[in-house]
């Protein structure tokens, strides 16, 4: 078993001698252990990721956004206890152990539904320098290997238009190449459907209000939820492998139904949670939302993916664009 860096050790309030760390394998981004320690007389577990140059910003997008989720509902997702570089090289990142277990055992407290409303339901933090909450986020973020820029904004039309959807579209161009049609729908829909659809002073929350940034896990298909146990705790609904931010909402539907799996999940989600107004419009943004994870998977894998999002596009130009 490898030795344990005194980055990690350091990150994990550990002295020595440290523990050993055991493998448990890796993806094409990182490779991951998983370290056992008694602190204050307790046995602990830990989950730790190390990776090249390319994870830095990765881990620190990944930090940020467990403990984002983590502050708001403690059971939902490990917390993060550091990141940082390694003293022989690379990136890590130290959290708590997830014992995940199967998808069929029955959970103990609040339901997967449950804990997304609270999680969404919970005002944002004021950052630095503003006097109000903001949409955004205190670090770039990863959505796969993607990059997301989240400077902070105080309208969530503008921040979904200018640092999601166009973002991703020069992502899409520079892994892709250069795409006229594609760069014209995304162009369309940025300055026409999203201001439609989200505008300040057109989107309100259930009670009429200006909707209100929120934390999201930003990346919630299937393969980032599960049921198993944090810490020796019980067996219960879990997340993982976040891509924060403080966003509207409703912005958590659009990969959740991508993939799908989550219908009776968005169904008690919203006997919770109203949807927001217009009502009559909630479809539409959800697919709109949807549009970025495509837009998303074509700038990571290519293929079929682009077909789908501009079918999405021309959709809603053709509707909105009048």
């Amino acid at each position: 078993m490898p030795a344990m860096d005194s980055a990690i050790a350091k990150a994990l309030s550990l002295e020595e001698p440290f523990p050993e760390m055991e493998v448990l394998g890796g993806s094409g981004f990182s490779s991951t252990f998983k370290v056992t320690s008694k602190v204050d007389g307790e046995t602990k577990t830990y989950f730790i990721k190390t990776g090249g140059p390319d994870t830095k910003s990765m881990f620190a997008g990944e930090h940020a956004s467990l403990n984002a989720i983590n502050d708001a509902v403690p059971s939902f997702c490990p917390r993060s206890y550091g990141h940082g570089a390694l003293s022989t090289g690379g990136y890590f990142l130290a959290t708590d152990f997830l014992h995940l277990g199967s998808s069929r055992a029955k959970p103990s407290g609040p339901s997967l539904a449950q804990k997304l409303e609270r999680l969404h339901s919970t005002a944002a933090p004021v950052p630095d320098g503003h006097s109000t909450p903001q949409f955004g986020f205190s670090v770039p973020t990863c959505c796969g290997n993607t990059e997301q820029p989240n400077e902070f904004t105080s309208s969530w039309s503008d921040f979904y238009a200018n640092q999601r959807l166009r973002a991703i579209a020069k992502s899409g161009e520079k892994a892709n190449g250069k795409d006229e049609e594609l760069s014209r729908l995304v162009e369309q829909t940025t300055s026409v459907v999203v201001p439609r659809l989200l505008g300040d002073g057109h989107l309100k929350s259930h009670y009429g209000t200006p909707i209100a940034p929120v934390v999201v896990h930003g990346d919630l298909w299937s393969g980032n939820h599960g049921r198993g146990s944090i810490g020796g705790g019980p067996v219960e609904d879990v997340v993982y492998d976040p891509s924060s931010a403080y966003a509207h909402s409703e912005f958590e539907m659009g990969i959740m139904k991508m993939f799908g799996g989550f219908s009776d999940v968005i169904r008690e989600y919203h006997e919770l949670k109203p949807k927001d107004l217009p009502m009559e419009e909630y479809d539409d943004r959800v697919e709109l939302y949807e549009l970025y994870h495509h837009l998303n998977h074509f700038a990571i894998f290519g293929g079929g993916y682009r077909s789908r999002a501009v079918a999405i596009m021309e959709k809603f130009n053709r509707k909105y664009g009048k």
